[in-house]
């Protein structure tokens, strides 16, 4: 790429407030004698990238006195944009560094060529990485499915950030995850082929993860953890049990809010669990099995169940699965849910659970519910949800509803590869997604 170029250079003769849009229409049209390739080229960003300097007041972004060493950081990561699956020709590096070389001439006129250009390829190359990976992902809530930023949007996060330097080199406007996944392959921070593909198909599910210093959560099945983060850092993190391997109990990607807390929740048994584990004892035990535990048969799970007799069954042909019923534990110390849940509605029934069963938590696979996620401490989980006042239920009425301030951000993702420090740790691919996604992308 030639020789590097310091940023953060002397603007002697800046242009004036005044005269910035006049300036960032002859950038645009490239001025008499200024060869192509140094001009910037048109783009559909002109009109928002004009308006943000001029609500600027013709101040630079990528020359600021503060700006450090963005604009070379960018320009490297324009320039191998292949580790993005991009195509680095679409963002012209070469002509990038000729203009920043100019500019550091204090010419007022290739500070404002250059300043157009950068912020232009910046803009282009942001809004190419946000996008909806098509890798399978349950979007609950479509305001979570990652879109491309308007170029105004990206210009002002830039301008916000306390180091733009640092804001380029982090790759800001990503996943903090992202960020560093993208400079493991572009560093060759990888020890074979294998590692090579799973970074890039790791990669490509982080882009469905949030950017910005939100409230959220991350949770990983292939690291059987769960994730809190504040302002783009993680400020908290536990143990969880995700769905079994195999294809009906996996647990699925999904983004979605987690909206309220359910306390004393009722567990609704899955029919294949109601089939395969207690149908069984029923006809065992009859009642005894029933009142012991807690269940009730219900016609319909929801608000407006009814109880039935469950001596109306018939237990034989649940268990042959030629019968479907509908059980329903009760609130209690046994009750598979503990004493909460938090829900973020989905038709896949799946939500974030507390346990009664510590010793699932302290297993190393941790791959044993049936497609929802089960807390290592559900009540630590809930002071942080709300703010350090976690609701307290009001008697023992089943599944009291308690809003969250705010809906918090939930995404359920996939990563075999995880930044660690300076390292990469992978896991295994426990749900086979790895082996599918790696035959999507090849085009199989």
């Amino acid at each position: 790429m030639g020789k590097r170029i310091r940023g953060g250079l002397p603007l002697r003769g800046f242009l004036a407030a005044g005269s910035a849009a006049a300036a960032l229409a002859l950038v645009v049209s490239g001025p008499t004698g200024t060869p192509p390739a140094a001009a910037a080229a048109s783009s559909p960003f002109d009109g928002e990238i004009a308006h943000f300097y001029r609500a600027r007041g013709g101040a630079p972004l990528w020359f600021a006195p503060n700006a450090g060493a963005a604009a070379p950081q960018l320009i490297q990561l324009l320039a191998t944009a292949q580790a993005d699956r991009l195509n680095p020709r679409r963002y012209n590096a070469r002509a990038l560094q000729r203009v920043v070389a100019d500019a550091r001439t204090g010419n007022p006129a290739a500070i404002q060529r250059a300043e157009a250009m950068l912020s232009s390829a910046f803009v282009t190359y942001a809004r190419d990485l946000r996008h909806d990976p098509a890798i399978g992902i349950i979007y609950v809530d479509k305001e979570l499915k990652p879109a491309p930023p308007s170029a105004s949007e990206l210009l002002a996060a830039a301008a916000r950030a306390p180091s733009l330097a640092d804001y380029v080199q982090q790759l800001g406007w990503m996943n903090p995850i992202y960020g560093k996944l993208r400079q493991a392959i572009a560093s060759r921070l990888y020890r074979n082929a294998a590692e090579y593909r799973l970074l890039q198909l790791n990669l490509e599910r982080a882009r469905a993860l949030p950017a910005g210093g939100s409230k959220y959560v991350i949770v990983n099945p292939p690291a059987a953890r769960l994730y809190m983060y504040e302002n783009g850092q993680v400020v908290d993190s536990m143990r969880v049990v995700a769905g079994r391997p195999d294809p009906i109990a996996q647990t699925p990607m999904m983004n979605a809010f987690i909206r309220f807390e359910a306390l004393n929740p009722y567990w609704n048994a899955p029919p294949d669990i109601a089939a395969r584990k207690l149908a069984p004892n029923v006809l065992k035990r009859g009642r005894a099995y029933l009142n012991e535990k807690g269940y009730d048969i219900v016609d319909r799970f929801g608000e407006t169940a009814q109880v039935l007799n469950p001596m109306s069954v018939d237990w034989h042909g649940v268990v042959a699965g030629r019968v479907q019923v509908h059980m329903r534990q009760r609130p209690g110390p046994a009750n598979s849910m503990g004493r909460m849940k938090f829900m973020f509605p989905n038709e896949q029934g799946i939500w974030l659970h507390d346990t009664p069963e510590r010793e699932k938590i302290e297993d190393a696979a941790r791959l044993e519910s049936n497609g929802c996620v089960r807390l290592e401490d559900a009540p630590r989980f809930a002071r942080w949800l709300f703010n350090g006042r976690p609701p307290s239920p009001k008697g023992a009425r089943p599944e009291q509803k308690v809003n969250l301030p705010e809906p918090v951000p939930l995404y359920i993702t996939y990563l075999t590869a995880v930044p660690s420090g300076t390292s990469i740790v992978y896991f295994d691919d426990f749900y086979g997604k790895d082996r599918a996604q790696a035959r999507q992308m090849a085009g199989l």
